[in-house]
């Protein structure tokens, strides 16, 4: 796959990120996506799970931002998202599994109805189903995308399966088939 066609894929991505669809990528997008996961499982935002949803909606846009706000306005337009990713993910998906951890954590100890340091945390593929349909995605991809991420069949979505697969998803880009 050349260059050009990665920044295409790559920059459609951003979408999923642009949860209120302006235009770039701020810390309300993050902040809405932890709402709207607390709303949907019945979560308080001041209980354990809660505070551990934001916090790591917080280290996640952090570390987008320090990954790819180039002029560091506290926002990521498409161009910087589809930059940083082209710039430093692509070679280093690590990377963007680790930002991403503290926040998937989170949400799978919501989904799951469990303590946040519970260790590992996992989730039934239902209620990360629901998850994936609250932060955008339509139902039938999301249905798939869950029970794709229970990579060992044991009916539930491990944090490990969660991480990996994120980061795969915004850094590992499929050529067209």
């Amino acid at each position: 796959m050349d260059s050009a066609e990665y920044e295409r894929k790559i920059a459609h991505r951003f979408a999923a990120f642009d949860q209120d669809g302006n235009g770039y990528i701020d810390r309300a997008d993050f902040n809405a996506a932890a709402a709207r996961l607390l709303s949907e499982f019945g979560t308080t935002a001041r209980c354990d799970r809660g505070q551990s949803l934001y916090t790591g909606a917080e280290a996640f846009w952090q570390g987008m931002a320090g990954i790819a706000d180039v002029d560091g306005d506290q926002r990521v337009t498409r161009e910087e998202f589809v930059g940083g990713a082209v710039k430093r993910l692509r070679d280093n998906p690590e990377r963007f599994a680790e930002i991403a951890r503290p926040f998937l954590r989170a949400a799978i100890a919501v989904a799951a109805d469990t303590a946040p340091a519970a260790a590992p945390a996992s989730a039934p593929v239902a209620a990360v189903e629901r998850a994936l349909r609250v932060l955008g995605a339509p139902g039938d991809i999301a249905s798939v995308a869950a029970r794709s991420l229970d990579t060992d069949q044991d009916g539930r979505i491990a944090e490990a399966e969660a991480v990996a697969a994120f980061a795969a998803y915004f850094t590992v880009i499929e050529p067209d088939a």
